[in-house]
């Protein structure tokens, strides 16, 4: 029997600006494409938070964690000693209702940059939104985009997710995953963090 996409893991949303009121179906959205990518790359039991957010919050995250004074779409926070992909020491797990979770971290997304580049690359908002989700999502589990191998690698996993979902390629237009969201650059001095940020 096949196992349902996102059993055992437990997400938290957790709506922070009235600017997501313009979109309703946002909380299903990112509940959904975290659940798909998350099935897609392990079966382990986990929790993770989702932060719906604005400009203004995500550029002071950006700021303090990246050293980046600019808003950005999507930031991952990933839960010092979480799983990754090759099956490293995992950390930071709770008992809830007699079974053990692996705590991921935290996913924010900032609602009017998304809605800038979706209406530049002519996407829908939930495609783009879905897209992103997935992305930060990946993040938390270990894949990266800092060379051109691991950008060809996380963009291939996100392709295959995003069929399940029902969302056109992201990248048809673009010719890697760089361009659209570049490398992460290196962390200027003096900001050494318990959890590292990963921009999308």
């Amino acid at each position: 029997m096949k196992r349902a996409a996102g059993a055992g893991l437990k997400i938290d949303v957790l709506v922070d600006s009235e600017h997501w009121r313009q979109a309703r179906a946002a909380s299903a959205v990112v509940r959904r494409a975290v659940r798909q990518a998350a099935a897609a790359v392990s079966r382990r039991s986990a929790e993770l938070a989702i932060v719906l957010t604005d400009d203004a919050a995500i550029r002071r995250l950006n700021r303090d964690w990246r050293g980046v004074d600019a808003p950005t779409n999507v930031l991952s926070f990933a839960a010092r000693n979480t799983c990754d992909r090759a099956g490293s020491r995992r950390g930071n797990q709770f008992q809830t209702h007699n079974q053990t979770h692996n705590h991921l971290g935290d996913i924010v997304l900032a609602y009017q940059t998304i809605k800038r580049e979706a209406r530049r690359e002519d996407k829908p908002f939930n495609d783009h939104l879905a897209h992103l989700a997935v992305h930060g999502c990946l993040h938390l589990r270990g894949y990266d985009h800092r060379s051109d191998a691991q950008a060809r690698r996380m963009e291939s996993i996100e392709r295959a997710i995003l069929r399940g979902l029902k969302v056109p390629d992201p990248y048809a237009a673009t010719r890697s995953a760089r361009a659209r969201f570049g490398r992460w650059p290196a962390k200027p001095p003096g900001t050494e963090r318990a959890r590292a940020a990963r921009n999308a």
